[in-house]
């Protein structure tokens, strides 16, 4: 098995799952409906993971960076999701970038061979991310514990699972 392969058909099946809960988030209020105090909305899920695809690019190839300002200030790891919608940019907004990321992070990860993927992260990277290889992985796992995140606000707006 080529680990480049399976990591591009891993990040692409987790966006999809990702993508398919967030078709029920219509209006302003789905996009901000926390399923209980304080967890993540759909809304703040969306920024995140453009800001963090955003972070795991840059660590790779920093040329390659596109920060989002607003969602950076907003979505960041460790903020708290605010209940109005307003205070975010339009959802769209917020979906263009995290598509055009992860878009960057597979054109990204497609120019790599396997020993780039061994090749060590710069001082500094965060210790989960010993290796280039290392921060696919976690894009991946990071994908899916959100996609979690907004499955449950999907259905707690009353949507049936899709699985």
């Amino acid at each position: 098995m080529n680990i480049r392969h399976s990591l591009l058909r891993s990040l692409k099946h987790a966006r999809r799952a990702t993508e398919d809960f967030l078709v029920a988030f219509k209006t302003p209020a789905d996009w901000t409906h926390q399923a209980a105090p304080g967890t993540n909305h759909a809304l703040w899920v969306v920024g995140h993971l453009g800001v963090v695809d955003n972070f795991f690019i840059a660590a790779v190839d920093p040329p390659r960076r596109k920060k989002h300002a607003r969602l950076q200030e907003l979505c960041t790891m460790g903020t708290e999701p605010q209940s109005s919608a307003d205070v975010y940019p339009p959802a769209e907004e917020a979906l263009a970038y995290m598509r055009e990321r992860r878009t960057e992070l597979l054109a990204l990860l497609d120019t790599l061979t396997d020993e780039d993927l061994d090749r060590p992260m710069q001082p500094g990277t965060p210790a989960f991310l010993p290796d280039v290889g290392s921060v696919f992985e976690a894009a991946i796992w990071h994908e899916g514990m959100h996609a979690g995140q907004v499955s449950i606000a999907r259905r707690s707006l009353g949507h049936r699972p899709l699985r």
